[in-house]
């Protein structure tokens, strides 16, 4: 709740003045920075389609899993139309910088999809590990990851810092729920079987 209410927060913000400082000090922060415009390929469509792919198939042939291949589509496949609709309302243009694009900005697809589809991967990654240290590990990377693929933007000046931190909220938002909805189902069909 507290990141839909964030989405929200800056959705009515962002075009205030206060916000186009924190914008512009994001871009004099990051901008041009090489390493961290380089991260913006881990959130490239093909990176994602690929590495969904590869997850659906773990899913399916070493687990059986399906409910956890439909959590893989509502999070990357419906993450990713959500994204496509919401820059199609809310119509924001890009940042008017060297390298920006013809699309619409808000909110950032990178820093949304990126996320979602990083943190289902530490989700199933991490779903049947033992070990605390490597649950946080890989949560770290996860995060550390989603992180530079949003900033990504910023550096290379295809969004600003608000159309980031959107993403990274709506993103989160979208893979709390679809987890919730994964856990209730594991849960309902555990007690299940155990009944019969």
């Amino acid at each position: 709740m507290a990141t839909l209410i964030c989405f929200f927060a800056i959705l009515i913000s962002f075009p205030s003045e206060q916000f186009r400082q924190i914008d512009q000090s994001a871009y004099n922060l990051l901008g041009e920075n090489a390493f961290v415009d380089s991260l913006s390929i881990l959130g490239e469509p093909w990176v994602i389609l690929l590495a969904s792919i590869l997850l659906i198939l773990y899913l399916w042939l070493h687990q059986q899993n399906y409910r956890g291949m439909l959590f893989v589509f509502f999070a990357v496949g419906v993450g990713n139309a959500l994204n496509q609709g919401l820059k199609r309302l809310f119509d924001r243009e890009r940042p008017n910088l060297p390298h920006g694009l013809d699309s619409y900005s808000f909110p950032s697809n990178h820093a949304m999809v990126g996320l979602l589809y990083l943190f289902t991967i530490a989700y199933f990654l991490t779903e049947r590990l033992e070990s605390k240290m490597g649950k946080w590990l890989v949560w770290l990377a996860a995060a550390g990851l989603a992180l530079g693929v949003g900033t990504s933007r910023i550096a290379g000046g295809e969004h600003y810092f608000s159309d980031v931190l959107a993403g990274w909220c709506a993103g989160y938002s979208l893979f709390v729920a679809v987890a919730v909805w994964y856990e209730m189902r594991e849960r309902f069909f555990k007690k299940h079987m155990q009944n019969n």
